[in-house]
């Protein structure tokens, strides 16, 4: 069964039993606690935890997707049969109970049929892992006693506590609970031989988890306490690439449909063998085909945020090329694969193309030169040590001066057998970004807190700027930086093309008709949670606090709002106050971003 198919039978299987498609929302989450979309149940969180209508929004209570996902917690795992950084996640939910409404003997029920009659597996290979109980919650008597019900013997039902069986929040707070895995027996070929070898095993990967059946029935509050909520849930998520592995009978997705025509390039281009270079194979293809779904979110390599996630693996993905001793561009053939790979599925990465091309290249040029001075320099350093330790200095050098994130100096270090000083690295960055930032105060960059009435005045046209560019190029365009002199602003925005002469004048146009009609300013300060949902606008790669200003731009007469952003930084109470807004250049900023300088007369 082909990957294609797999992911269309489980959501025919879901619709055909009353669940509601429900398309995969973006790895980019409305929940700024978390960098990434991680599971299938984020779309869905304000609903399973009862404050949003699931039938007023849906129609129904019963939902099905298959859910882009990305995870940075494994990253160091990847090279192994299972581990991913982007991956896919089939779920289906039932929201509050009621008539139509099912809880765990109906997850169960439909978990089984799916797997075991629509798919043929084995249900002697079948092993399930249910919560033991810890603190204040008991264990899952009822989970057991459904999974013996369903022909699934004692032995073959294992109970583990809090970090292996209870699911969730995704964030700080929010909707969780017990949960029942399902296993798969891959066989003795891939055990440990350990009498006690089962799920969850320390030395072996002979079991593999393939379905997460969620139990959601409590809220983690603020307070870190667990409340019952107000309705009972149903979240599960099966790993695609683990389930279409086990079907094409496949060690792991390297192998499977899903990544082969990757490894097959590999080969072709580095003239070596996957079976001789599994770890450096697998680990370029996962990196590549995460890249290209990060650049197709409009997210650009950079040193924070998603951004520095981005650069991350895609310098980890070209450090490996160099063992493999890979030319420059390596890179960009893989990404073509992958977006042909996806584009049925996910058409926003064909769509992306070249955006995702410039991003992967523009990177890989940047890396390649500091790549080989780093590696002599720190091959030197490592020669150079009797104590197998490089201390926390050394460690920001080699990121501030080659660009290592430090998590590609400690991978480099381990292999030859030196730690590195963790915490003095922080403690260097952090040096670095206060020195940084109070740089940009200085010149009243971005979100700079202070300035004159001037500064206020072209703060407030960058606000003006940014809405204006979303409205005439598109809701891709995203601020990427800004300036602000005496005299000017600059503002930096994401965008692939240069701006034609009618788009620059349009955009000029529709921020003077602003100031014409004199529109107001209003500021207020909310928490940022309800600030995203209010609409505003947070593109600042700067962490923001817990409560925020929200800048509103808005006609007091019609009630039009034309901007809505979190700021810092200063603004005039009226667009009455600015003048004329013009344009005096356009230019690229680097891959991936425009640059405009414009003035108020």
């Amino acid at each position: 069964m082909s990957s294609e198919e797999l992911r269309q039978k489980f959501l025919d299987f879901f619709e055909k039993r009353g669940h509601l498609i429900v398309p995969s929302s973006s790895l980019l989450p409305s929940d700024s606690s978390v960098l990434f979309t991680t599971a299938g149940m984020q779309q869905f969180s304000l609903y399973l935890a009862g404050k949003k209508d699931v039938i007023k929004d849906f129609k129904s209570r019963h939902l099905a997707s298959c859910q882009k996902c990305f995870r940075t917690d494994d990253i160091e795992e990847v090279g192994d049969d299972t581990h991913h950084t982007f991956f896919e996640m089939l779920g289906n939910w039932s929201v509050g109970e009621d008539d139509k409404g099912y809880f765990k003997k109906g997850a169960v029920d439909y978990a089984l049929e799916f797997l075991v009659k629509e798919l043929g597996l084995d249900k002697n290979r079948l092993w399930v892992t249910v919560f033991k109980g810890e603190g204040s919650i008991k264990r899952d008597e009822e989970a057991i006693n459904i999974w013996k019900d369903n022909g699934i013997p004692l032995d073959r039902i294992k109970e583990f506590g809090k970090k292996d069986n209870f699911w969730g929040p995704v964030g700080e707070i929010g909707p969780c609970g017990p949960c029942s895995e399902i296993y798969y027996d891959r066989g003795e070929e891939f055990g440990c031989n350990r009498p006690d070898c089962g799920p969850n095993c320390d030395y072996c990967k002979r079991f593999v988890e393939i379905w997460n059946l969620v139990f959601m029935e409590y809220l983690k509050n603020e307070k870190g306490e667990y409340e019952i909520l107000p309705q009972k849930n149903i979240d599960t998520g099966i790993g695609f690439e683990r389930l279409a592995s086990l079907l094409q009978k496949k060690a792991s997705a390297y192998e499977s449909d899903i990544l082969l025509s990757v490894v097959l390039k590999l080969e072709e281009i580095s003239k070596l063998k996957y079976s001789e270079n599994k770890k450096a194979f697998r680990v370029i293809a996962d990196h590549v085909r995460g890249a290209v779904f990060l650049a197709g979110e409009g997210i650009i390599p950079s040193n924070v945020s998603q951004g520095y996630i981005l650069r991350r693996i895609l310098r980890r993905a070209m450090r490996y090329g160099k063992l493999l001793g890979l030319e420059q561009d390596f890179l960009v053939p893989l990404a073509d694969l992958v977006i042909d790979k996806y584009k049925g599925v996910y058409p926003e990465v064909s769509e992306k193309r070249e955006e995702i091309i410039e991003a992967i290249k523009d990177e890989e040029m940047k890396f390649e030169k500091t790549l080989r001075l780093g590696l002599a320099v720190m091959e030197k350093m490592l020669n150079s040590k009797s104590d197998k330790r490089i201390e926390g200095d050394e460690a920001f050098d080699l990121y501030q001066s080659y660009g290592f994130p430090l998590e590609l100096t400690e991978e480099i270090a381990e292999e030859k057998g030196f730690s590195v000083d963790e915490e003095m690295f922080n403690e260097a960055l952090a040096k670095h970004q206060e020195i940084s930032r109070a740089g940009k105060e200085k010149k009243f960059g971005g979100v700079g807190k202070e300035g004159g009435e001037e500064e206020a005045r072209l703060h407030t046209a960058t606000h003006l700027l940014h809405s204006a560019l979303r409205n005439i190029l598109g809701e891709h365009v995203q601020q990427m930086g800004s300036d602000i002199t005496s005299e000017r602003l600059r503002f930096d925005f994401k965008h692939a093309q240069k701006l034609t002469e009618e788009e620059k004048k349009k955009i000029q146009e529709l921020v003077n008709s602003k100031i014409k009609r004199e529109m107001e300013v209003k500021k207020e300060e909310m928490l940022l949670g309800q600030a995203l949902e209010s609409g505003a606008l947070a593109f600042f790669k700067e962490k923001y606090p817990e409560r925020v200003f929200v800048w509103t731009i808005y006609d007091s007469k019609t009630g039009e709002v034309f901007s809505k952003e979190i700021c810092a930084g200063p603004h005039v109470e009226s667009l009455k106050d600015l003048g004329d807004f013009e344009i005096i250049k356009e230019e690229s900023s680097s891959a991936g971003i425009r640059r405009i300088k414009a003035v108020l007369k």
